[in-house]
């Protein structure tokens, strides 16, 4: 078993500091070096301030505490706390050992939370020796590895498939002859949910899976982390918002436009009145082909134009039915949905194994950092 000692996480970095700041008119969507702040990347500018690896400690704001691993080059700001650790000590165990700390419990109480870099360095931590740290961040890190590898191809199946769908649609030089639908005349229900709460129910510890707008990311995967939960009688009474696999969700309210294809391993679900629900007649068309064109953006620009602006921006049931759809002859649609049809199948599987591997990640983390769990003796 190895040894570990007590100490300051002072003690055991070369660096801790925050960055410093950088005018807006330098960060751009391009640029040599991606500009960190507290919450991940900024944008991009030319200049850098930092190169190395280190772990990154959002300093302010609602993601005050936050951790994120570094390796590279960039520009890190006032708002990002840099950790290296020195030579005797591994700086991405560092990483993951801060990211199950809860470090925005050390906010000072204001308005706006704040983390000092002074308080930081006095929290005192428990490490093994740095071979053991080393074994831990191989272990860990090959998991996120494999994490970010499935997320940077499900970007490129993204791109392919908007250019594919660029093709057959947007450039299209016959799109002004093809028959139309509306997506309520391809649709079995384009329905909406509601909240528990209106109904006197409350949400539950554990049980069916209730999505929210924040549930739904831009990658248009699902973060399961961020589900509430309804029990089966508040489930029968919204009945009319129960998801099914093959539905589209569609963010109406709030954040707009976020969109993903479920599948079945976020059921039993449901959601609420920020989300609305599409169900493909697929004795008409596809959900694959539908949420095609929402993966290539053709609904954008007409539901833009069509917001209701409130107390928040919203989209109304009636503005999603009446989107106009192109439908190609049945010969296209065979070849069309032989090309597409594989490559979002592709996408969700990714996403099932990022879920996955992020699992397993977030069981071994607490035990790898403890010591409840030694890899001494393991060979990696």
């Amino acid at each position: 078993m190895a040894e570990w000692r007590e100490c300051s996480l002072e003690s055991v970095c070369s660096r801790l500091s925050s960055g410093k700041g950088i005018s807006a008119k330098l960060i751009s969507e391009s640029g040599g070096y991606p500009v960190y702040g507290g919450n991940g990347i900024r944008g991009y500018t030319d200049t850098s301030n930092f190169k190395g690896e280190c772990a990154i400690v959002g300093r302010q704001g609602a993601y005050c505490g936050n951790v994120r691993y570094f390796r590279g080059e960039a520009y890190m700001t006032e708002h990002a706390v840099v950790v290296c650790a020195n030579e005797d000590n591994c700086t991405r165990y560092l990483a993951y050992l801060l990211a199950t700390m809860n470090l925005g419990r050390l906010s000072a109480q204001s308005a706006q939370p704040g983390l000092s870099v002074k308080t930081l360095g006095k929290q005192e931590i428990r490490m093994p020796d740095k071979k053991v740290q080393l074994k831990c961040a191989e272990l860990l890190g090959s998991l996120d590895e494999k994490i970010s590898h499935n997320e940077e191809v499900n970007k490129n199946l993204l791109h392919q498939t908007r250019v594919i769908f660029k093709h057959w649609f947007t450039d299209n030089p016959n799109l002004d002859t093809m028959k139309q639908a509306t997506l309520a005349d391809l649709c079995l229900v384009v329905t909406k949910g509601t909240t528990p709460t209106t109904l006197g129910k409350t949400f539950a510890s554990e049980g069916i899976n209730f999505i929210k707008a924040e549930s739904i990311l831009d990658n248009h995967a699902i973060d399961k982390e961020k589900f509430a939960f309804i029990d089966s009688e508040t489930n029968d009474l919204l009945k009319r918002s129960i998801i099914s696999s093959g539905d589209i969700v569609f963010t109406i309210a709030g954040t707009l436009g976020r969109f993903a294809l479920i599948d079945d391993s976020v059921l039993p679900a449901n959601t609420n009145q920020a989300v609305a629900i599409i169900r493909a007649n697929q004795s008409k068309v596809t959900p694959e082909y539908l949420y095609s064109f929402f993966l290539g953006n053709w609904h954008n620009d007409y539901y833009t134009k069509r917001i209701q602006q409130a107390v928040q921006a919203n989209l109304s049931l009636g503005t999603i039915k009446s989107l106009p759809i192109p439908i190609l002859s049945d010969k296209a649609m065979s070849e069309y949905l032989g090309i597409i049809k594989p490559i979002i199948a592709m996408t969700k599987a990714n996403e099932l194994e990022i879920t996955r591997l992020r699992a397993i990640r977030d069981a071994l983390l607490p035990q790898l950092m403890s010591g409840t769990l030694d890899v001494s003796n393991l060979d990696l």
